[in-house]
């Protein structure tokens, strides 16, 4: 075998990372996250998991992404609802429509209504965690 008959492996960055700088946990309202190779990207404010899948349908818009929200591995939800909100079910999707610096929520699912809300960006950087919860986390 020689070299030219080896393919070569191709890398293909299918999310911008601006798409971070967009996002955030409808759990705890933190814009922070991390990933642990082979496990996956979680919120670093309160392990929420956020997986991406790529939409079938873009409406003309150059990238089109939905943002899977798990709580499966959340922690403290039951300790203080005034600093987390849990997802209806433990999950909730989000779609992103635009490109970096444009990026915009085109839906929620399930929708946001009157049993649920997502946390805004930064809803509850104004409210301190008590003592008793902090050492929980």
């Amino acid at each position: 075998m020689n070299g030219e008959s080896l393919s070569s492996l191709e890398t293909i960055e299918r999310y911008s990372p601006a798409v971070f700088e967009f996002l955030w946990c409808p759990v705890c309202g933190h814009e922070v996250f991390s990933q642990i190779p082979f496990e996956g990207v979680f919120c670093q404010n309160c392990n929420t998991r956020v997986q991406f899948q790529e939409s079938r349908e873009t409406r003309g818009h150059e990238e089109a992404i939905l943002a899977c929200f798990d709580t499966d591995p959340t922690w403290n939800l039951h300790v203080d609802e005034k600093l987390r909100r849990d997802l209806p079910d433990g999950s909730a999707r989000v779609k992103i429509l635009g490109e970096p610096g444009a990026y915009e929520v085109d839906w929620w699912s399930p929708a946001p209504g009157e049993d649920w809300q997502p946390v805004e960006r930064g809803e509850f950087d104004d409210i301190k965690e008590s003592a008793e919860v902090s050492h929980l986390a």
